[in-house]
């Protein structure tokens, strides 16, 4: 393998600004984040928009805003500049020609001037004489006459590369040692576009030399094209940088590559887009824990740790090459950790966004409201998003008339019928109206006397009550919830569950 270069490293994550950032995408700067903070480095934010046609301004500050929500800083960027500036692509059209243009002069490069008819008639007849598809170079061997009849006439040509025709490639990648790929197997690549834009191929290659890129972290998928990288890189006559091509993200079955956007496995929903995370509501600090450990291993025995731990124990040499599956389960798991170690005013202000959209009030509105401060401690206890939270504590902000319960069962104590029912239900307004304080400890004593006073089990006593005031058959703590929705508003729920419980029966005959 490489000898992996020591130093302070110069990473770049460079993004093409069209569509949301995917978590494979933040995943790879992370892992670059974490080797530049490792090494007291520097990380590039790069801004790889030569695809006018798919270009998304959107989608460029979807890709800043899902880095800065994982608490990825940049060193050097677009927004903030550095001394390689600019960072964006487009704005470098001349040094991508220049460059181009000394390919060509050195002999490494030639302008091709074949249209896009006879491209697709070329690749056509490969099809049809079961050949592989390929440019078959015929603008490679034109004579000089050829050419300046061509430029004289304005017509439109790329400039491709001049891949050797015989030998071997040989380039290194970190995680795989030494790959060979006989050049006989590799395409002349266009470099620059008619429209003057480079291709992928020559703008990455310019910049990371020009740039000083010393490590280039890249999903698997571009261990093809490293060999035409290495080409470029070669006749340039510079020195190429560390490859580290990161595995491949699985999707949670370990059968296939992750989807590039949400999809129902078996009735479950699995994301794949980080503004998806985002907007389901996991914390930033839980998906730092996950994605750490998508690929590499912060350490067998200790699932959480902080990001100072992952900065000093973090390896490129220990990524291990093979694709990784996403456990979604295990982000699950550690979103509800990060969740429960938050202070009740710190999951406040982190649930206000999703409460407020959901139940059409204000942030300002929510922020002073108490019923929240009494649900959420015990809600804290049981959600693992926070978008979990809603369907927890919306029935709490529904006015009385709103209440509705679509099955009397939810109103029938444990082995009582419908009559008993309501008799708990009439008891229990009845020790309502002379608890005091009117406190979640106040009222369940009050409620546990009451129901050995009529000689049935707390549970009998208590479950109607509970349907009565969430409607739900899941619902916080009991006790806790009478005392966030009040004393006259549970009066009235309980009012309106044993009118209910009264026509339910009468319907029935009961």
């Amino acid at each position: 393998m490489t000898n992996n270069r020591e130093g302070p490293a110069r990473v770049r994550f460079a993004p093409s600004p069209t569509g949301h950032l995917h978590l494979g995408g933040l995943r790879t700067a992370l892992f670059d984040w974490l080797w530049a903070r490792k090494t007291n480095g520097q990380f590039i934010l790069r801004i790889e928009d030569t695809d006018r046609r798919r270009f998304d301004p959107d989608s460029l500050e979807s890709l800043k805003k899902g880095l800065r929500w994982l608490g990825l800083d940049w060193d050097e960027g677009p927004d903030i500049g550095g001394p390689f500036a600019p960072y964006v692509q487009s704005e470098r059209r001349k040094i991508y020609q220049e460059k181009a243009q000394e390919l060509v002069e050195r002999g490494r490069a030639y302008r091709c001037y074949c249209t896009a008819e006879r491209l697709a008639t070329m690749r056509e007849e490969q099809r049809r004489a079961g050949k592989g598809t390929g440019y078959d170079r015929r603008c490679r061997a034109l004579s000089d006459d050829e050419r300046r009849r061509y430029e004289a006439e304005g017509k439109p040509s790329v400039i491709r590369f001049a891949v050797p025709l015989e030998g071997v490639t040989v380039f290194n990648d970190l995680l795989r040692g030494d790959i060979e790929v006989e050049n006989r197997q590799l395409q002349d690549e266009v470099l620059l576009k008619a429209d003057g834009l480079p291709t992928y191929h020559l703008a990455a290659m310019v910049d990371d030399n020009l740039m000083e890129i010393t490590h280039v972290l890249r999903g698997e998928e571009w261990l093809a094209t490293a060999p035409i990288h290495k080409l470029i890189v070669d006749a340039f006559g510079w020195d190429m940088p560390v490859l580290v091509h990161l595995p491949v993200i699985l999707d949670p079955s370990g059968k296939g590559k992750m989807s590039k956007r949400k999809k129902m496995v078996a009735g479950k929903e699995f994301l794949a887009l980080v503004h998806e995370f985002q907007d389901s509501g996991y914390l930033p600090d839980a998906m730092f824990n996950f994605l750490t450990n998508v690929g590499w291993n912060f350490d067998p025995d200790q699932e959480v740790f902080s990001r100072e731990e992952a900065i000093e124990r973090f390896s490129l040499d220990e990524i291990n090459p093979s694709a990784a599956a996403l456990p979604y389960e295990k982000l699950d798991w550690l979103n509800g950790l990060y969740l429960r170690a938050l202070t009740p005013s710190a999951l406040k202000s982190a649930l206000l966004p999703f409460l407020s959209q959901q139940l059409g009030l204000s942030e300002t509105e929510l922020k002073s409201d108490r019923r929240l401060d009494v649900l959420i401690p015990v809600v804290q206890e049981r959600i693992k998003r926070l978008d979990e939270a809603v369907s927890w504590i919306d029935w709490a902000f529904l006015k009385s008339d709103e209440i509705s319960y679509s099955d009397p069962k939810l109103l029938i104590g444990r082995k009582l019928d419908a009559r008993q029912s309501v008799e708990m239900l009439r008891a229990a307004a009845n020790v309502l109206q002379g608890v005091e304080p009117f406190c979640a400890e106040a009222i369940h004593a009050a409620f546990r006397e009451r129901a050995e006073a009529l000689g049935v089990k707390a549970g009998s006593f208590f479950g109607p009550v509970r349907g009565a005031i969430s409607g739900k058959k899941v619902s916080p703590p009991l006790f806790e919830s009478i005392e966030a929705v009040g004393r006259e508003e549970t009066l009235q729920r309980i009012g309106l569950a044993v009118a209910f419980l009264e026509e339910h029966s009468a319907l029935e005959g009961g």
